[in-house]
């Protein structure tokens, strides 16, 4: 069954169950990662909000999540685009962070923010992302909690959207070509 999203049509990609059975299979490997640790989760908005909150469900170790928006501004130099955090007020500083994302696609955001965590010496930095976009990948991003591997498609639902709608299906769509 397609669904249509302003001018674009789409076809179930993922089945919310198979979604919910790969979070459930990500919070088992960090829970079994980080007993005792106390790590804190930093979820990258706008897209990342459901993977986040059903990820977090599943976690039964002590953890704390904060949400952040990255925005980016285009720079007067030649240098591009410049990465900026709103809402990290917290230190960084000795904690074990993971960050959630709801995908890795060209790796450009990873690749500048994640300097920014780094420099603020985290006793250790790992990356959750629901999917991630291999053939999509410009910057080399490892990511330690991977839920599934997607080909360089365009996808929408659970949190993915297109032009700001379509993030609230419990499904993944994929973009029908005409």
């Amino acid at each position: 069954m397609t669904i249509q999203v302003l001018d674009k049509k789409f076809q179930p990609y993922i089945k919310a169950a198979q979604i919910q059975e790969q979070v459930n299979k990500l919070a088992k490997q960090i829970n079994e990662d980080y007993a005792g640790k106390k790590p804190l989760f930093i979820a990258i908005l706008n897209g990342s909000f459901m993977f986040a909150s059903d990820l977090f469900k599943e976690l039964d170790i002590e953890a704390e999540i904060c949400f952040i928006k990255l925005a980016s501004y285009k720079g007067t130099k030649s240098t591009g685009n410049v990465i900026t955090s709103i809402g990290l007020d917290t230190s960084l500083t000795g904690r074990h962070i993971v960050i959630v994302e709801d995908i890795v696609d060209t790796g450009k955001t990873l690749y500048e923010f994640l300097p920014q965590l780094i420099n603020q010496q985290p006793a250790s930095l790992k990356i959750a992302s629901l999917l991630s976009k291999p053939e999509a990948l410009i910057h080399p991003i490892a990511i330690d909690y991977l839920g599934f591997e997607v080909p360089n498609i365009f996808l929408l639902g659970y949190g993915l959207d297109y032009d700001g709608l379509g993030r609230n299906f419990k499904e993944i769509y994929q973009l029908v070509e005409d």
